[in-house]
């Protein structure tokens, strides 16, 4: 895992989470802290851990090698459980398959909390095992411990508490379990509700998600269990025979007791609840994925654990597990590519770079925008940014508070016909419904139209660096393009 979390690693640009985690990290840590007040509270304890990782080198390289330490955890924990529930060639198969995945590979590289998340949840469910075999308080309160940080990393992770207790239940643990486990998860919760009540006001930052349906299901479905048909097929035959004929207890827990809530109640849960409120979204369900090839593992073993030959079928399985990895090696390569996450803000931030010169003017369309500049700062050196009123830092925002029309309307005028603006937009909302619905940023988009006069564009993928020129009277501009 750790090999296939460094191939290709620097991509050569973020994307747009990916550009928080490296703007905000970066800040102070009160200013960090203000910021959290406001949005991103999910996010908080990352952007704290990553806070001293990228004072050690602020690049992209940094601000992705823990998550790929983290899935390489994950992928070691795996194979932790495998082998501690049946055998050591099912851990092995299990920490082979997991590593193999391409969705854990994508998140694997990619700044953001998903991938330490999904090892701190391996971590948890390894330390309910030993819980529950060991019966110490010293064992629950370790993992109370880590289910609290993981918890903490991004809220979504309490629905391991439900699958674990789906475990327990399956498991018919006697009383003393259930007081140790309810003493842990009680512990956990109190330390996670502060996160919980101040998330709660900042929903708006999940208000465009949409309700799921059967695409989002088969989507999630995919992405555990691998896009092309023929790897799909056969993880689900594997992980199918696994739940009926579950393999012998080694200890309290089965390993299907253990691999199959962790992998379905999450998602059902979260598929259910986002039915009422939209908040399903695959990547939050990432720490989910450890269970299915504990199953497909457990599945294979069901399968050839009869025959004599020990060794060659141990290197059988890890064979078949490469042809699976061959097969979906192209939906590798690409995640590697600097278009695998779609917006390429490098790109925008180059051409501001090579086409501007210091003393014009720019302007970001919609405000999010500037989230380039704030990515990519040595391109915009010596630019005015035309609508900024107070910085993102200052303003305790993620991109800064923006000036009124008025305000906008008034330095547009003091543009001169020798003046240059570059306007750096959003080529897959400008133009749109959304973008329309905007009211500070499509007034500002007229605002613009009525003083000044495009001349030239370039576009990139996701983006768009326009040449305005000002200062020659009131023009009538067309409407913006559709999105891209």
């Amino acid at each position: 895992m750790l090999a296939l979390g460094l191939w290709g690693l620097d991509r050569g640009t973020m994307w747009r989470d990916e550009g928080a985690t490296f703007q905000v990290a970066r800040r102070s840590v009160p200013q960090i802290i203000r910021l959290l007040g406001r949005v991103d509270a999910v996010h908080g304890l990352y952007y704290l851990l990553m806070h001293p990782v990228l004072a050690v080198r602020p690049d992209e390289v940094t601000l992705r090698l823990p998550s790929v330490l983290g899935a390489a955890a994950t992928a070691a924990l795996v194979g932790a459980l495998g082998s501690r529930l049946a055998r050591p060639r099912v851990g092995l198969w299990a920490g082979l398959l997991y590593a193999g995945t391409p969705f854990v590979s994508h998140y694997a590289q990619e700044g953001r909390s998903y991938a330490l998340v999904a090892a701190g949840a391996a971590l948890a469910t390894w330390l309910l095992v030993r819980a529950v075999e060991q019966g110490s308080v010293r064992g629950w309160v370790a993992y109370g411990a880590v289910l609290a940080v993981t918890s903490l990393l991004h809220e979504f992770a309490v629905l391991l508490v439900a699958a674990h207790g789906v475990t327990l239940l399956w498991s018919r643990v006697r009383w003393p379990v259930w007081r140790g486990w309810g003493c842990a998860v009680a512990a956990a919760g109190v330390v996670l509700a502060p996160l919980v009540v101040l998330s709660r006001g900042q929903s708006e930052q999940v208000s465009w998600l949409r309700r799921p349906g059967a695409a989002e299901a088969e989507a999630l479905v995919r992405a555990f269990a691998g896009p092309g048909r023929p790897v799909l097929a056969v993880t689900l035959l594997l992980a199918a025979v696994a739940v009926p004929a579950p393999l012998p207890r080694r200890g309290p827990l089965g390993l299907s007791a253990v691999a199959l809530p962790l992998v379905v109640v999450g998602p059902v849960l979260l598929f259910a609840v986002s039915q009422r409120q939209p908040l399903f979204l695959d990547r939050y369900l990432l720490f989910c994925v450890a269970g299915l090839p504990l199953l497909v593992a457990a599945g294979a073993e069901r399968l050839l654990g009869w025959l004599p030959w020990r060794r060659t079928v141990v290197v059988a399985g890890v064979l078949a597990i490469g042809a699976a990895f061959a097969v979906q090696l192209p939906g590798q390569r690409s995640e590697r590519l600097p278009s695998g996450r779609g917006d390429q803000p490098a790109l925008v931030a180059a051409q501001v770079g090579r086409l501007a010169r210091p003393g014009d003017a720019v302007l970001f369309l919609p405000h999010y925008e500037r989230r380039v500049a704030l990515f990519y700062p040595h391109d915009f050196r010596g630019l005015r940014d035309l609508t900024l009123a107070a910085s993102p830092a200052a303003s305790g925002t993620l991109y800064g508070r923006d000036t009124g029309t008025g305000e906008l309307l008034s330095r547009l005028g003091r543009l001169t016909p020798g003046d240059r603006l570059w306007v750096v937009w959003d080529t897959t909302t400008v133009g749109g419904r959304w973008f329309r619905a905007q009211r500070a940023d499509f007034a500002k988009w007229r605002a613009l139209n009525g003083r000044c006069r495009e001349e030239a564009s370039v576009f990139v993928p996701g983006g768009a660096v326009s040449r305005y020129r000002c200062g020659q009277g009131t023009v009538t501009s067309p409407p913006p393009p559709s999105p891209r």
